[in-house]
């Protein structure tokens, strides 16, 4: 069956560029300067999006483009001292190690699967290296960490990987095994500092399929609990960040601090359509609409509406039906939210609306027929309940990330509003070159749809040197993110 476009090769060719100057001085005219600021020793700390993540691994070269270390070139000009980041051994990223759950694979290359552009895993590079010798390092981004990961002893402990209460990136270069990533920032005396943190307190549910537990919602306040796909608590956020914030400018540093973006902003949920299966014959629909297929379970559901288990609203919501030619249906998927109709021998299907979001990963699944003959499962689809918990969850982190600013006297970068305007029709433009969060083509995101390419972490850093231009009277420069790397086309 034709279930999805190539959604790729559309995205390839879907931007076209322009070359006007949108700046009314050239960079080159503005004399840099510190202002109210100290720039001699800069920590950043966050996780995958200060590290340089990016094609779903982290690598040398993404680490070398990431917003920090583009920052840090940035205050070079206005007194910064050096800046280390703890580099992997090799342009591949990964972990070979099996010891800690299974083994991290490489990042993501476009290469050409069944006549399509796709993005395509790589082996890892390498097995888990210690580089703390090297060290201090500057850069404190470390994968996968939550709010409250930063300020957990231990984390960096080795022989806690195995138990998954330790993370193989901070094992890489912590200073002990009963330090924490706070701890060793502290250390070094900063006099200025980058946060961004808070993604993954909500991002985990999102990018699962919203298959984890919304703590807000159960009101559990006690971290250690929390599965990697669940919502943190807003209190836990709230507490883990002012503890951050309160230790790092405990002698003095300034700082700024970004709130995290939307869900519904960046293309791992925005590039495969709601309604995604275009295209069926007439036979194809007769299959589907068949005993064997989906006729049964459409009159099961008749059956249950008759003696009142489900509403007229959830009976024509769960009815499976589609329709041929050039007509967009949507999937047909696992909702755990339906009302459970076991106990009658029906699951819990229904097909896709266009306030449902399906995930990056689902994509090839479409193209093997699933959301057809056969459902997706729960952790490919952000329904709009599951949205709406996100979202929720987002709006009352950036809430407190506002406040802790104001309270520390902090720059404050809305990345929120910031990653809306990329996300729209018209996106951000540098240069005459314009940028979105379309996939592949929009420049900004990389292969794994959730974090940025070097073109996008450079337009972050501009962001960064807004804020803290406007918070500290500095005049750090902007930098012009087409002279940093996107995505390799083959």
């Amino acid at each position: 069956m034709k279930h999805l476009n190539k959604i790729i090769l559309v995205a390839l060719a879907a931007t076209t560029f322009s070359c006007n100057d949108d700046f009314e001085h050239p960079i080159e005219d503005i004399q840099v300067s510190a202002g109210e600021a100290d720039f001699s020793k800069y920590i950043a700390l966050g996780n995958s999006l200060t590290s340089g993540y990016r094609d779903n691994a982290l690598y040398s070269s993404g680490q070398e483009n990431s917003y920090p270390n583009i920052l840090a070139g940035l205050m070079k000009a206005a007194g910064g001292g050096e800046f280390k980041t703890p580099l992997m051994p090799n342009n591949t990223g990964g972990f070979s190690d099996a010891s800690f759950g299974g083994t991290f694979p490489g990042k993501l290359e476009l290469q050409i699967v069944n006549g399509s552009l796709s993005p395509v895993p790589t082996a890892p590079g390498a097995a888990l290296d210690n580089i703390t010798a090297g060290g201090p390092y500057q850069n404190m981004g470390v994968p996968g960490a939550k709010s409250y990961h930063l300020g957990v002893d231990g984390y960096g402990n080795p022989a806690r990987l195995s138990i998954g209460a330790a993370n193989p990136y901070f094992v890489r270069f912590a200073t002990s095994g009963t330090t924490s990533i706070v701890k060793d920032a502290v250390a070094q005396k900063p006099t200025f500092f980058s946060l961004w943190i808070g993604n993954n307190d909500v991002l985990g549910y999102a990018t699962g399929g919203g298959v984890g537990k919304d703590h807000n919602e159960t009101g559990n306040v006690s971290a250690e609990a929390y599965a990697s796909g669940d919502i943190s608590n807003v209190t836990v956020v709230k507490n883990s960040i002012d503890g951050i914030l309160t230790a790092m400018t405990a002698n003095g540093a300034k700082g700024v601090i970004a709130n995290i973006p939307s869900v519904t902003s960046i293309p791992y949920f925005t590039t495969v359509p709601a309604l995604p299966i275009t295209g069926l014959t007439a036979e194809q629909v007769a299959a589907l609409s068949s005993a064997q297929a989906y006729g049964a379970y459409n009159a099961g559901l008749g059956q249950a509406r008759a003696i009142n288990r489900i509403s007229e609203e959830e009976y024509q919501a769960r009815l499976i039906k589609f329709t041929a030619g050039n007509v967009a249906n949507g999937a047909v998927i696992q909702d755990k939210d339906l009302t459970d109709l076991s106990a009658l021998g029906l699951p819990s299907y229904r097909q896709t609306t266009s306030k449902d979001l399906i995930v990056l990963t689902a994509a090839s699944l479409l193209r093997q027929g699933f959301g057809t003959q056969t459902p997706l499962t729960d952790q490919y689809v952000l329904t709009e309940k599951e949205t709406a918990k996100a979202e929720a969850a987002v709006t009352k982190f950036n809430t407190a990330i506002s406040e802790l600013a104001t309270k520390h006297n902090l720059a404050f970068v809305d990345a929120f509003s910031e990653m809306k305007k990329l996300s729209s029709a018209s996106g951000i433009k540098y240069y005459g070159q314009t940028y979105t969060t379309t996939f592949i083509s929009g420049g900004a995101f990389s292969l794994d749809g959730v974090h940025l390419t070097g073109n996008g972490y450079a337009i972050v850093s501009n962001m960064f040197v807004d804020a803290i231009n406007r918070k500290y009277k500095s005049t750090l420069r902007h930098v012009y993110p087409g002279n940093y790397p996107g995505i390799a086309i083959p």
